[in-house]
């Protein structure tokens, strides 16, 4: 009814259930809190939040959140708010990828796979399974996670892709000094000096053999 829709308080909900603490303090310290108690009381079409457990946050790189700007955890919150009340059955038609109140877009991907005993829920960074049902009353549900759902818009690397390395110049041959790429005005005809070499030794022969038998 209305009324139930109205007084729903998300933190008390997730404070009796217990071992949320961390999603509570980021709630309240976000503002998100107020938020979702806004959309509790106009939305028509209900929300769904996935939860995730104090153990979840604690399978965090130590200080990831103490890293964050305000504007980034407040996205991180977001990011575990669908704009629509699903329960579970419903996550078998549901089009993927899922918009969450932090956005759409391939920077913010969150798809969901219905399997017959589970719900799988991906970001491309995170891949998880719905864990169980923490609260549902056919407008609010919402759904306990063992890990956190981490958007590629604040955790994926911004750098961009490396540029492919180009080709190493090659190196100029050097030119041999002997040899020219230039064809010679005309042909030199070494024949005449075989000749000549050839002739000239023969000769000083004779003239050494003729010599010894003089003597």
């Amino acid at each position: 009814s209305y009324t139930a829709w109205h007084h729903t308080n998300v933190t008390k909900i997730l404070e009796k259930a217990g071992h949320f603490t961390i999603f509570i303090r980021l709630l309240r310290s976000t503002q998100e809190e107020n938020h979702l108690f806004s959309a509790l009381n106009d939305s028509s079409t209900g929300l769904t939040i996935f939860a995730p457990t104090d153990s979840a946050f604690s399978e965090l790189k130590s200080g990831t959140l103490n890293t964050l700007s305000d504007g980034d955890k407040s996205e991180l919150v977001k990011f575990h708010v669908v704009p629509t009340f699903l329960s579970t059955s419903q996550f078998q038609t549901v089009s993927n990828p899922l918009g969450t109140w932090a956005g759409t877009g391939s920077r913010l991907p969150l798809n969901v796979t219905s399997y017959p005993n589970s719900v799988n829920i991906t970001t491309g960074l995170t891949n998880t399974s719905l864990s169980g049902t923490v609260y549902t009353d056919n407008q609010l549900a919402i759904y306990k996670i063992e890990k956190v759902l981490l958007p590629k818009d604040i955790f994926a690397s911004n750098a961009p892709a490396p540029a492919p390395v180009a080709p190493a110049p090659e190196k100029p041959t050097k030119a041999v000094p002997a040899v020219t790429v230039e064809s010679p005005a005309a042909p030199v005809d070494i024949s005449s000096a075989v000749w000549f070499m050839h002739n000239n030794v023969v000769g000083s022969v004779g003239i050494v053999a003729a010599t010894v038998f003089s003597l």
